[in-house]
């Protein structure tokens, strides 16, 4: 593989050339009109424009994209993760073109993009699932005897996607049949399929996802757990590795469990096993990634593995050298996706220019970024600016590496989720390592980190003036 395409942008496309340049491999970056000015683009070998700004006009044109990889010569492709790195579609057409996709076989993708299908693939493989039908459901009647059998609360999801799109919790039967209406609507606006299930809903629940790898001579193996518990919007924000509560014979479990899922479906490359785990540490398949995950680089800290290069040398067709009892896990790493957003309006998107960009350095620290000073922040796509990442021989460390990495970390012109990480790392309940999911619904509000600013604002102006103080009488002593 001499040459590999990226069908994507921002700090990912970035990542992925980092280690193609280190393995000798050219690469080409792919941008929109909104993109032109991109450190991906300028990072890149070549670089070729593929459309206007919006994703459905530039990253999201598969054909045009091998288009421009056939006629560059392009030996592979990798998706990143987002925009097409989960289109069972467009994976079949970079197979059939004879590029290589640095990703899963497409039928892989076709099985576990289907939440049901994934279900169904890994049923005779012995695999703690949640209590609930298997089966798509629009009938409200029948889904009233289903939530009776299995107990209120119950969650109803959207079988063809995720990002908690489709999604509602419902605690008691009056509420079904209105948040089933919105469920199936909201399911087929984002996905266009209003296909959804019903399981029980797991109050308390942690979300703990399992990283595997494998190639295509039999070989699969799992890198450890990431913690992936704090969310807004059933989104991830802060992810850790490995998990404070997992012992290293849940651990095993979980992983074995993990390669069994990517047995189910022939698995190939990177994929993450998401895990639901209880108030009392049973944990329950959800769904499977196919693809590189956002918070993929606290495991490469705490493995030593660059994950990147394993995907491109088991597309390259070679078996992994490395073992199961190889891997071990060494100190503890966290990751904060530093999203344009407004902690204290709703994480909504924050738009404008990056009038100040100063990315944090030093021992530990760690951030995979695709913006530069003076950069406008575009309306089009997903809004993080980066993923800052720290890495200590302990948790503690780690902590208090982050949060030194997010004081020194300055941007101007828009609001970030900085604010929002500081409140995370600096809580009781993150600390003690006891939270769950509900972390946002049950500790913050806009209101207290307000009064969290105002509180350091006052006691940095105490201290201000007591230097001033002091300054003063130095100033005063007389000189002969």
């Amino acid at each position: 593989m001499k040459k590999i395409l990226i069908a994507n942008r921002g700090e990912i496309a970035i990542r992925v050339m980092q280690t193609a340049q280190k393995m000798g491999i050219k690469t080409v970056a792919v941008y929109s009109k909104a993109d032109r000015n991109a450190p991906h683009v300028k990072f890149a070998d070549e670089a070729v424009c593929i459309g206007e700004a919006p994703s459905n006009q530039s990253y999201l044109l598969g054909s045009k994209i091998i288009e421009v990889a056939k006629k560059l010569n392009v030996d592979g492709i990798h998706p990143g993760y987002g925009f097409l790195s989960e289109n069972a579609d467009f994976a079949e057409e970079v197979e059939k073109n004879n590029i290589i996709f640095i990703g899963p076989k497409s039928k892989a993708i076709r099985v576990m993009g289907s939440k049901l299908a994934a279900k169904d693939a890994v049923k005779n493989y012995d695999i703690p699932m949640v209590p609930g039908i298997d089966e798509a459901i629009t009938d409200v009647k029948k889904a009233k005897v289903i939530a009776k059998e299995i107990g209120y609360p119950i969650l109803i999801k959207a079988s063809a996607g995720g990002g908690g799109k489709g999604m509602r919790v419902v605690e008691e039967e009056k509420e079904l049949e209105s948040q089933m209406k919105r469920a199936i609507s909201e399911a087929t606006s984002a996905f266009g399929d209003g296909s959804v299930f019903i399981e029980k809903y797991v109050t308390s629940p942690r979300h703990i996802e399992i990283q595997v790898m494998a190639d295509s001579h039999g070989n699969i193996l799992y890198f450890f757990e990431r913690e992936c518990s704090i969310q807004r919007r059933h989104q991830k924000v802060v992810e850790e590795a490995p998990s404070s509560i997992l012992t290293p014979e849940l651990r095993e479990e979980m992983g074995i469990a993990a390669t069994k899922v990517a047995k189910a479906c022939d698995y190939l490359g990177a994929g993450t096993v998401e895990f639901l785990m209880d108030a009392d540490h049973k944990f329950y398949f959800l769904e499977m990634n196919t693809r590189l995950q956002v918070e993929h680089p606290v495991t490469e800290l705490i493995t030593g593995v660059d994950l990147v290069e394993l995907q491109i040398k088991i597309a390259r067709g070679e078996a992994m050298t490395i073992k199961q009892e190889d891997l071990h896990i060494n100190g503890h790493a966290l990751e904060l996706r530093v999203y344009a957003e407004d902690p204290l309006n709703d994480f909504l998107p924050s738009v404008g220019t990056l009038e100040t960009y100063k990315l944090p350095t030093g021992k530990g620290v760690r951030v995979d970024n695709g913006f530069e000073e003076g950069m406008d922040v575009p309306i089009y796509y997903d809004p993080m600016l980066s993923k800052l990442i720290s890495y200590g021989k302990d948790r503690d460390e780690a902590i208090q590496i982050m949060l030194k990495a997010i004081e020194d970390y300055h941007i101007e012109g828009v609001e970030t989720t900085l604010p929002f990480g500081k409140f995370v790392f600096e809580h009781e309940a993150f600390r003690s390592g006891n939270f769950d999911t509900h972390f946002v619904k049950n500790y913050y509000s806009p209101e207290v980190l307000n009064k969290k600013a105002e509180e350091e604002a006052r006691i940095a102006a105490v201290l201000a003036v007591k230097q001033y103080l002091k300054d003063q009488k130095i100033l005063r002593i007389p000189t002969n």
